[in-house]
């Protein structure tokens, strides 16, 4: 099999169990934090005076992917930009908006969504596997799409996809987005990601105290992973109960 056919395939097989990807991050990450709590003398971070606020630059990293695919998903038509796992779907190619300045900037987003969790492990090399892991993961999950993309939308596709860089955005290039800010499809969409971030947060937070000398609980963050965990409740209530987030045009 050619190389271009073996990426293409691999890369259909990751996007189809992609989702796993955070439990991979999360299982090696968890083991290391844990190692860097335990010997915390061994990593300057965990003994520095500076420790919350680097906490909270950690979460930043998150927030900020998050708000990118917020953004994106956003300003986008139904069937793209979306989570579907069972094969690639592109009703129409997007060029506006986000899109004007990126070609994968789901992915982007992710990025940093696990990056922050990944800086705050706190030892240098796992941040270097991360990256380099993801790299390797998403390269190839991103060639698979653009074949897709390429042979259904032909010479659109690729004359778009020379102007527009793949993951490293330029934003001189904007154009605004041709679509309204859709904010029922962004709830329906994205608030899982929303309590991903501080459920994680937190829990590090709170394995801190017991692995480690973390000395006192973040506070500010439980309070607020406990306030999106009631609004995600909240929102999945209205889900089962009413259509009012179920708009078949998104």
């Amino acid at each position: 099999m050619a190389l271009i056919e073996e990426f293409e395939k691999q890369g259909n097989w990751l996007f189809r169990y992609r989702g796993y990807l955070p439990l991979i991050i999360l299982i090696a990450g968890g083991i290391v934090f844990a190692y860097t709590e335990l010997y915390p003398e061994s990593f300057y971070i965990k003994t520095s005076p500076y420790r919350n606020y680097f906490e909270w630059f950690c979460i930043a990293v998150s927030i900020y992917g998050l708000l990118v695919r917020i953004y994106t998903v956003g300003h986008t038509p139904k069937n793209t930009s979306g989570r579907n796992v069972k094969g690639q779907i592109a009703d129409t190619l997007n060029t506006s908006g986000i899109y004007s300045v990126v070609r994968h900037p789901l992915y982007f987003g992710n990025f940093f969504m696990w990056l922050g969790p990944a800086l705050l492990i706190g030892h240098p090399w796992f941040v270097v596997v991360f990256c380099f892991f993801y790299w390797v993961y998403y390269e190839r999950i991103m060639f698979a799409e653009e074949q897709f993309l390429r042979g259904k939308f032909g010479e659109t596709y690729t004359d778009w996809a020379k102007n527009v860089p793949a993951f490293i955005p330029a934003f001189r290039k904007f154009k605004k987005p041709n679509m309204a800010f859709n904010y029922k499809k962004v709830i329906r969409k994205e608030k899982n990601g929303l309590v991903a971030v501080f459920l994680i947060f937190s829990a590090f937070n709170f394995a801190g105290q017991h692995i480690g000398e973390q000395e006192g609980y973040n506070l500010p963050l439980l309070y607020t992973a406990a306030a999106v965990v009631v609004l995600y409740i909240g929102i999945r209530i209205i889900q089962k109960l009413s259509s009012v987030l179920n708009e078949k045009t998104n």
